[in-house]
């Protein structure tokens, strides 16, 4: 029996929760360093080089700046983005069962479908995450913004980031890079979720089984599968983000087609993927570990609502 609707949507927000904790907690080093290659690609000459520098610099406590933040909105971007998917995907069963007359909880959705939703959803956890987001690039870089002297004075706690942001923009000043978020998040978890979707939709047809039985490792690898191919299709928009997100702090940013065309100009096209080493190394580990404690965590909770 499906439990009920509000469960259901508890379920999926708590699952979602968790399955955030367990990316961040797996792949948080590499964020830092993809977010400091990105917004000062000159300044590293590569992943190895930028890791070892801000290890020796800072310790391993800088590799994790910014992780309160990060923590907190891996947990608001999941928790909404699959609390919407399961919206998103009721929406397109009961649209399927008024053109096919198919009792809603027996409808199976496509793979291309269920990437649809998963795009749909983004928009609302693009909406959650952007302020977020915001916070935690500040701190990631705030080392690398007073070397290269873009600022006078650090700002080395989350709340000094946020009384920043307030007293010079106000609150709206947290939705810097808003547009650039929204640009990655829609085609980026169309991506992230049919990926995800076909991969176990493969293994479970190489393995004779369904989709929810095939065990720890494909589900591991097709979670870190998908978010290769979100990385892959939208790392340029994530690099702009970043930029107009950081160099915001120094004044006045420009918006993103003036921010993308300056880096295309001054710096070239292969800058947009300053970062991308480190990104494609923790995809497979955080995300995997993203969909492992989603699904199972879901799985428990659904079993314990007596579904």
């Amino acid at each position: 029996m499906a439990p009920h609707p509000v469960i259901q949507a508890i379920i999926d927000f708590s699952a979602g929760a968790i399955g955030g904790t367990a990316c961040v907690l797996s792949g948080q080093p590499f964020d830092t360093t993809k977010v400091k290659m990105q917004t000062f690609p000159t300044m590293y000459r590569g992943f190895i080089h930028c890791f070892i520098s801000t290890f020796r610099h800072m310790g391993v406590r800088g590799l994790y700046h910014g992780t309160s933040p990060a923590l907190l909105a891996n947990i608001t971007e999941n928790a909404v983005l699959f609390l919407s998917y399961g919206f998103c995907q009721d929406a397109i069963r009961f649209v399927s069962r008024m053109d096919k007359g198919t009792n809603l909880r027996k409808l199976i959705i496509s793979d291309i479908q269920k990437a649809c939703a998963g795009s749909v959803a983004s928009i609302f956890s693009a909406m959650a995450l952007c302020p977020i987001e915001l916070v935690k690039c500040r701190l990631q870089v705030m080392h690398e913004m007073k070397a290269s002297g873009k600022i006078t004075s650090g700002q080395s706690t989350v709340w000094t980031v946020v009384k920043t942001v307030l007293k010079t923009n106000g609150p709206l000043g947290f939705y810097q890079g808003l547009t650039s978020t929204m640009m990655r998040e829609i085609p980026g978890y169309f991506c992230f979720f049919g990926a995800y979707e076909l991969s176990r939709s493969t293994f479970a047809q190489y393995m004779d089984t369904d989709k929810d039985s095939i065990g720890i490792l494909p589900l591991m690898f097709s979670g870190g599968f998908g978010g290769a191919c979100l990385w892959l299709i939208v790392y340029p928009i994530d690099c702009v983000k970043s930029r107009i997100q950081v160099y915001s702090l120094a004044g006045r940013q420009e918006g993103f087609i003036k921010t993308f065309r300056g880096i295309i100009r001054n710096e070239g096209f292969s800058t947009l993927y300053s970062g991308l080493t480190p990104t494609m190394i923790r995809t497979f580990p955080a995300n995997g570990a993203l969909f492992l404690a989603y699904e199972l965590s879901r799985k428990f909770m659904m079993e314990r609502a007596g579904a």
